[in-house]
C-alpha cells in the first residue's frame, strides 16, 4: 500500500505480461517442473467476440517459493493490438496468522511496517471488477465470468447486476467505470453480499445488501493494492458499501486489538471470525517494502461462544443442549445460564430476540473469574486439540443419494493419502448392520488419521447413530460432513446428473447393478433416496456434532469435487497434510481414473426387488462352473497347505526401536519389555499376519487373490521349491504406538503398500491391496510364556480400544517417536506336511 492519500499507479509491461502467460502456460496440467506445481487454464467467451482466460493453482501451492505469480483471482486477454495484458487481478493469497513461517508473530513484528489497516470481512463471495481496451466492463467472481450454462444466475452476472443499479444511483454508466478502472490500471475487488442471491452465515438485509468494495488492486504480476481511504473515497463516488477497518500504526497495539476482539469473538455488536490485516512487508533488511497481507481467523474461543449461544438457545426452547468440545466448561456455564434465566425470566426471552447474548456470557466469565483465552490455554495445556494441530481421529461422512459420486471420491483420497474407507455394501451381516458398519469405522481410526464411512447417511437418524456410535468407541472423533447438496428447485438437475453416472457404469457398483436391471426399476430407487434426503443443518442435532460442513455440488463432476474436498480439508486441518506432499492435478486426475476404470468391487449387493435371490442364484452358478473347471484339471502334487500370508519386517530394526523406546524409562514402565528380554520370550521374527488359513471362510475373496498372487510369483508345480516362500511384494510398516500387558506385548501399526494381480484376461490386472483382517494390524512382540499364544494379541487390542490404557485394566501404552516406517516383505507361509 502507498501513501493513504496518494494512488499508486504502475502501467502494463507488454513483454512482462507475456513472459507471466509463457510461464503459466508452460505449467498447465503439468505433472512435475520447476516449481513443482501445476495450473489450470479456462477460457471464457466475451460480447465483443474475443475471450479471457482464466488462471487457477491448488490452494497448497501457493506456500510454494518463486511461483510466476501469486495471485488468487487472475484474468488474462490479448488487447486489440495483440499484446497479452492483465484483464482482473485479485489479492495475492494470504494466510493465517501462526500458519507459514512468515504470518509467524514474531517475524510480523520483525518484518512489516505500517499504516496497518485491519479490516472486517464481510461474508458473501468475492467479486472483481475492470475495465478492458473497449471500454466494455468485465466482472468476474473468483475463477469464472458470464452467464453460466444452467438457467441460474452465477456470482460474475448477479455481481454486474449490482454494479449497474450501485452506479446509477450516481448517475454513471458502466461505460464510465471502465473507462477509469483501465486508467488506473487496476482490478476494482468487493464482497458480493445479498441474501436473495446466496445466504451465508451472517444476514443481509435488502437495505443492508449489494457490494462492499474492500479493495482496489494494480494489475501488475507482483501484488500492489490502494490503502483503505482511497478505496472507501472510491466506493463512495460510485455508489457502492463500504467495510468496517480499523487503523493502527503499532504492530503491538494490533497484536493486543486482535486478542481482546477475539475475547468477545464480535466486533461492532456483530460475531466476525476475524480481521485481515494489510501491511508492508519485506524478505530482509535491504529488500524493498512491498504490499503484503496476512489474516488473524477467532477460531476458539469464538466458536465456545457459538456453541454455548446454540446450547442457551436450545435449553430455553426445552431441547437437550448438545454439545461435543469444551465439554467440561460448557456444562458449568449452562448450570449458570440456567440459575440466572430461572432468577431473572426476562434474560431468556430477550435471549431468544439476540440481545443479552454477550452480557450473560460476560457475566459467567467474570463470576469464573477468567476470559475466553485463558480457558482456551488451560484446554490445550490439558491436552485439547485445535483445529489447526489435527493429524489423527478425522471421520469423513457423506450425505449423498444414489449417484452423486461420493464413493469415486473416497476411493480418489484413498489413492492419494491411503486413508481409511469402509462401504456400508461391504457389511454382510443382515442384523445389527448399523452397528457393524459403526464398529468398523471405530477401530479403523486405531490405525488411519482420516476413514471415510462411505454409506448415504441421506437420513438424519442414520448421521445420529453413526456419530454417537463411533463416538463411544472413539471420543476424541472429529466428525465433518461431505454434504452432497440437494436443492429441491435443482432436484431435475440432479436426477439428471446421477442417473446418467448410475446408468453408465453398468454393473461396477455395490447395490446398484445397472446393466442387469430395468432402468425403470434402478431409476426407481433412486428417486426414494432423493424423496428421503434430509439435508444437514448443523443448527440443530444430530449435524451440530459435525466439526465443519464441505458442501458439494453433485451435479458436477468428482475431479471438481475431490479438489473441494481436499481443499477444505487443507484448510480446515493443515497438520493433517503437514508430512505429506500434496498433489498435483496430474495426480488428482489419475486418482479419478483409477476410481472410475479401474477399481472393481470384489463383493456385491442387489437393491432391487427379488436381487438378493438372483444374485445368490448367480453365485451359486459361478461357483459350479469353477468347481466342475477344477475338476477338469490334472491334480497338482501334493504340496504343504499355506498356513497364512504376512509382511515380514526386519528383526534387528524392531529390537533397536524397542530398546531405544525403554531404555529411559523407568522400571515399572519397561518391567514387561525386560521381562520377555531377559526370558528370551521376544518372537525370533516379527511380522504383520494379514490373514490366517483358520479365518479364510470369512475372508474367502481376500485369501483367494493372496493364493493367486503367490502362485504367480511362484508356479507351485515344481516339486524341487513346493515349501518354498517367495516374496510376493513390498509393504511400508508404519509404527504407531506400543501396547502391553504382564502377558504379551505388541506394535500397533499401519500399513502402506499393494501389488497387481493378474486377472483371467491376460491383458487386465487390479491392484491388491495388502490389509490385516485382523481387528487391529499389529506385530505381537513377545508373549510371558510359551502358554500364551501370540494371537491373543487380539483380544489385548480389542481390551485397548473398548477401554484404552489405563491402571484398571494393566493396559500401557507408549507412542512411537518421530515416522517409523520400516520395509516390509510380504510372504505366504506354509504349514507342516
Amino acid at each position: 500500500m502507498s501513501h493513504p492519500d496518494k494512488a499508486p499507479y504502475a502501467p502494463q509491461d507488454p513483454a512482462e505480461i507475456r513472459r507471466l502467460v509463457q510461464a503459466l502456460e508452460s505449467h498447465k496440467g503439468k505433472k512435475k517442473g520447476a516449481g513443482g506445481f501445476s495450473v489450470k487454464k479456462h477460457t471464457f467467451p466475451l460480447p465483443n467476440g474475443r475471450t479471457v482466460d482464466s488462471w487457477k493453482m491448488n490452494d497448497w501451492d501457493y506456500k510454494k517459493e518463486n511461483l510466476p505469480t501469486y495471485a488468487r483471482g487472475l484474468f488474462t486477454y490479448r488487447n486489440m493490438k495483440g499484446d497479452y495484458e492483465i484483464a482482473v487481478r485479485g489479492y495475492d493469497k494470504f494466510f493465517n496468522h501462526g500458519e507459514v513461517r512468515k504470518t509467524e508473530w514474531r517475524n510480523v513484528e520483525k518484518h512489516t511496517r505500517g499504516p496497518y489497516e485491519l479490516s472486517v470481512k464481510e461474508n458473501g463471495c468475492i467479486i472483481f471488477i475492470s475495465g478492458l481496451d473497449d471500454d466494455t466492463l468485465l466482472v468476474c467472481s473468483k475463477h469464472s465470468t458470464g452467464a453460466r450454462a444452467d438457467a441460474d444466475l452465477s456470482h460474475a452476472v448477479a455481481g454486474e447486476r449490482w454494479v449497474e443499479k450501485h452506479i446509477a444511483a450516481v448517475g454513471k454508466t458502466k461505460q464510465d467505470l471502465a473507462r477509469k478502472l483501465r486508467e488506473m490500471n487496476a482490478t476494482l475487488v468487493a464482497e458480493l453480499c445479498d441474501d436473495s442471491f446466496e445466504e451465508h452465515v451472517l444476514a443481509y438485509t435488502p437495505e443492508n445488501a449489494g457490494l462492499y468494495v474492500h479493495g482496489i488492486n494494480l494489475n501488475l504480476p507482483e501484488f500492489a493494492t490502494y490503502p483503505g481511504p482511497l478505496v472507501d473515497k472510491f466506493a463512495d463516488e460510485w455508489g457502492m458499501k463500504k467495510v468496517m477497518y480499523v487503523m493502527e500504526d503499532d504492530i503491538r497495539r494490533v497484536k493486543t486489538f486482535l486478542e481482546e476482539v477475539a475475547e468477545t469473538g464480535s466486533y461492532n455488536g456483530r460475531d466476525t471470525e476475524g480481521f485481515v490485516i494489510r501491511c508492508q512487508a519485506r524478505e530482509t533488511e535491504d529488500s524493498p517494502w512491498v504490499d503484503w497481507f496476512f489474516k488473524y481467523k477467532f477460531e476458539e474461543p469464538y466458536l465456545m461462544y457459538r456453541q454455548w449461544r446454540e446450547c442457551t438457545k436450545a435449553m430455553i426452547s426445552g431441547k437437550p443442549p448438545r454439545y461435543k468440545k469444551h465439554e467440561a466448561i460448557t456444562k458449568e456455564y449452562l448450570d449458570y445460564a440456567r440459575r440466572r434465566i430461572q432468577q431473572e425470566p426476562i434474560i431468556g426471552k430477550m435471549y431468544m430476540k439476540n440481545h443479552g447474548i454477550i452480557k450473560l456470557r460476560d457475566d459467567f466469565l467474570k463470576a469464573r473469574g477468567t476470559t475466553g483465552a485463558e480457558i482456551i490455554q488451560q484446554e490445550i495445556a490439558q491436552g485439547a486439540v485445535q483445529s489447526k494441530d489435527v493429524t489423527k481421529n478425522v471421520v469423513l461422512v457423506p450425505v449423498a443419494t444414489i449417484g452423486c459420486g461420493k464413493t469415486t471420491v473416497a476411493l480418489a483420497l484413498v489413492k492419494l493419502f491411503g486413508w481409511g474407507h469402509f462401504q456400508n455394501d461391504n457389511v454382510k451381516a443382515k442384523k445389527g448392520r448399523a452397528q457393524i458398519f459403526a464398529d468398523t469405522v471405530a477401530t479403523m481410526l486405531v490405525s488411519n488419521p482420516v476413514v471415510i464411512a462411505d454409506r448415504n447417511n441421506h437420513q438424519k437418524r442414520e448421521r445420529e447413530q453413526l456419530i454417537t456410535d463411533v463416538s463411544k468407541a472413539a471420543p476424541d472423533a472429529r466428525f465433518v460432513a461431505l454434504h452432497y447438496v440437494h436443492d429441491r428447485e435443482n432436484y431435475d438437475d440432479i436426477r439428471n446428473a446421477t442417473r446418467d453416472r448410475v446408468l453408465a457404469r453398468g454393473d461396477n457398483h455395490q447395490t446398484i447393478q445397472a446393466a442387469s436391471k430395468n432402468p425403470g426399476e434402478i431409476i426407481e430407487i433412486m428417486e426414494g433416496f432423493m424423496h428421503r434426503f434430509q439435508p444437514v443443518d448443523t443448527s440443530e442435532a444430530p449435524d451440530d456434532q459435525f466439526d465443519f460442513v464441505i458442501n458439494i455440488d453433485p451435479t458436477v463432476s468428482s475431479r471438481e469435487n475431490l479438489e473441494v474436498v481436499i481443499t477444505n480439508l487443507y484448510e480446515k486441518y493443515p497438520a493433517l497434510f503437514k508430512d505429506r506432499e500434496m498433489p498435483n492435478d496430474m495426480e488428482l486426475d489419475a486418482a479419478i481414473d483409477w476410481a472410475m476404470n479401474e477399481y472393481n468391487p470384489d463383493f456385491k449387493m442387489d437393491l432391487s426387488r427379488g436381487g438378493g435371490k438372483q444374485g445368490q442364484r448367480q453365485a451359486s452358478n459361478k461357483r459350479q462352473n469353477q468347481d466342475q473347471s477344477q475338476q477338469d484339471e490334472p491334480r497338482p502334487k501334493k504340496q504343504p497347505k499355506m498356513e497364512y500370508f504376512s509382511v515380514r519386517v526386519d528383526s534387528q530394526r524392531i529390537k533397536s526401536i524397542l530398546e531405544a523406546i525403554f531404555s529411559d524409562k523407568d522400571a515399572q514402565t519397561a518391567k514387561t519389555y525386560r521381562q520377555l528380554k531377559q526370558s528370551r520370550r521376544l518372537q525370533q521374527e516379527f511380522h504383520v499376519t494379514l490373514v490366517h488359513r483358520a479365518s479364510a471362510p470369512q475372508n474367502q475373496a481376500y485369501w483367494d487373490k493372496l493364493l493367486r498372487l503367490h502362485s504367480a510369483v511362484y508356479q507351485a508345480d515344481d516339486p524341487a521349491k513346493s515349501s518354498t516362500e517367495p516374496e510376493l511384494g513390498k509393504c511400508g510398516v508404519h509404527l504407531e504406538r506400543v501396547i502391553w500387558d504382564d502377558r504379551l506385548m505388541c506394535f500397533v501399526v499401519r500399513l502402506d503398500g499393494s501389488a497387481n494381480l493378474q486377472l483371467d484376461n491376460e491383458a487386465d490386472s487390479e491392484e491388491l491391496v495388502f490389509e490385516t483382517v485382523n481387528l487391529v494390524a499389529h506385530i505381537t512382540v513377545g508373549t510371558a510364556n510359551p502358554n500364551i499364544k501370540p494371537k491373543e494379541s487380539n483380544d489385548l487390542l480389542q481390551k485397548w480400544l473398548n477401554e484404552g490404557a489405563n491402571e484398571e485394566n494393566g493396559i500401557h501404552e507408549e507412542i512411537v517417536k518421530g515416522h517409523v516406517v520400516l520395509d516390509g516383505s510380504v510372504r505366504g507361509v506354509f504349514g507342516r506336511l
